[in-house]
Parts: C-alpha cells; sequence; structure tokens
C-alpha cells in the first residue's frame, strides 16, 4: 500500500480490498494526519473527499494523492450549512460510506488567560461541528444500514496536560460521543470507532519540539517505545477501522501512541 508523506506517495502496510470504491469524507484532509490518512484510502482504491479550509492546500493535495481524491472548500463550523455539503458530496461523488473527523485545533494557554470566546472556539471546531457532522452523515447511514465513522482525539484526553483544558474537553466529549454512538448506531449496521494519536512526526510538531528540547525529552522519556510515531501509523489504524478486519469492533478508542499513555 501507499501512503502520502511530504507530499509524495511511499509504500507501507497492508491492502483492504473491501475498500475499493467506498467513499471516504475526512475532514481536516489537506495537510499531517487528515492527509495521510486520505492518501491512504485512495491507494486503497477508495474514492476520497478531502475538507479544509484552505483551497490552495486542497488542490496541492488532491495532485499529491491522485485520480482517486476529490476536494471541497469548506468551513465545518459552519454547522448550519453542513446539510449543503453533505448534498454536494452525494451529487458530486456519492453516499459517504466512512467519514473520518479529523479536523481539529488546539490552543496553548494558562487556564486564567483562557476567555469565554477561545473556549467555546475549541469546542465549536473539535466538538460541535464534529457532532453535527456525523449526525448529517449519519442519515444516509442509517438508511443504507452500514457505515463506519471514525473519530480523532488526543493524549490530552488519557492524560492531564496543563494549558490545554479547552482542547481536553473537546477531545474528552469527542471519546464519550464515540461511546454513545457506537451502542445507537450499532443495530443499523454502522461501527464508530475513535482513534487517540500520540506524539507523531509531523512538520509541525517536528518543529515544536525542536524547538523546546525540554518537552521532546519528556515526549520521548514517557513514550515506552522510545520514537515519535509516523503519520502512516494514524491512517493504518484508520484503514482497519474502516474495513471488514474490524467488522466486529466498535465503541473503541485506540491509541497509537508507542505505549505513551500507560509510560511512566
Amino acid at each position: 500500500m501507499k501512503v502520502i508523506e511530504g507530499g509524495k506517495m511511499r509504500q507501507t502496510g497492508a491492502v483492504y480490498r473491501d475498500l475499493r470504491n467506498k467513499i471516504v469524507l475526512v475532514t481536516g484532509g489537506g495537510s499531517g494526519l487528515g492527509l495521510a490518512i486520505a492518501g491512504a484510502f485512495a491507494a486503497n482504491s477508495a474514492q476520497v473527499v478531502i475538507v479544509g479550509r484552505d483551497a490552495g492546500r486542497l488542490k496541492e493535495a488532491v495532485k499529491s494523492i491522485g485520480k482517486n481524491a476529490h476536494s471541497v472548500s469548506f468551513d465545518v463550523t459552519d454547522i448550519d450549512r453542513l446539510p449543503e455539503l453533505v448534498e454536494w458530496i452525494r451529487n458530486t461523488v456519492g453516499e459517504v460510506d466512512v467519514l473520518v473527523n479529523n479536523a481539529g485545533i488546539n490552543m496553548k494557554k494558562d487556564v486564567l488567560h483562557v476567555t469565554n470566546k477561545d473556549f467555546q472556539g475549541i469546542i465549536q471546531t473539535n466538538q460541535t461541528a464534529v457532532f453535527a457532522l456525523t449526525r448529517e452523515i449519519l442519515r444516509s447511514m442509517i438508511a443504507r444500514r452500514t457505515g463506519s465513522v471514525i473519530m480523532m482525539s488526543s493524549m490530552a484526553s488519557q492524560y492531564g496536560i496543563p494549558k490545554v483544558i479547552s482542547y481536553t474537553a473537546s477531545k474528552s466529549a469527542v471519546e464519550g460521543m464515540t461511546r454513545a454512538l457506537a451502542v445507537e448506531c450499532a443495530p443499523f449496521g454502522i461501527r464508530v470507532n475513535c482513534i487517540a494519536p500520540g506524539f507523531i512526526k509531523t512538520r509541525m510538531s517536528s518543529e515544536a519540539l525542536e524547538n523546546d528540547l525540554d518537552r521532546k525529552h519528556r515526549v520521548l522519556s514517557r513514550t515506552p517505545m522510545g520514537r515519535l510515531g509516523e503519520p502512516d501509523d494514524i491512517a493504518n489504524a484508520a484503514l482497519f477501522l474502516a474495513s471488514e478486519q474490524s467488522k466486529y469492533v466498535t465503541g473503541i478508542v485506540l491509541p497509537v501512541d508507542g505505549g505513551n499513555s500507560i509510560g511512566f
């Protein structure tokens, strides 16, 4: 299989033939983990729709992924217009079989400096928009009695991290929604799971850690495997959770973290 890394395809992992021609929606798919996930599905012959706010970045992402990729510039926090997005995908590509709720934002601030507006901004993107889009996609999945939803959480919901209170709250809610939706949707043949990435080697995270060597040391010292993860580690987890290989798996939160969440 091939996945996107640094704008280029590279070989990795298994091939999931049951994903061929599936329609996969990846929010925040223009860069980072979203791009790696989108590239992995496309390499398995799925039709991938990537959504983001930066039209130029989306264009480059589609070019790097290839013929199985489609894009639409859209702000998922504009929740009242989400039905329009879903309708566009339905008419242009088809009904969504797999939803990957990857889009999210973070903010690092001392708790006393986090304003109500700051907090609500993170909640709107990471929690409310995730719920609203999932609800709209579920309308079709429930009618067809099939589908897979993949949420994205964080190490911030596995243990306490200072100065990210709003991000932690939003990701903890995502994990709760995963379990509640899994139970409610199971009778309709729909599985809902969540990936909790550890510290993954992306351009942004690498720059941040190299500029804070003390933090880098703390991250690696509590990661039993002693290294950062790769974007394709997350992409491979998403492929597994979307495929028939995990047909009896629902409601889980899967840390992909080199043991970071259980390290000491």
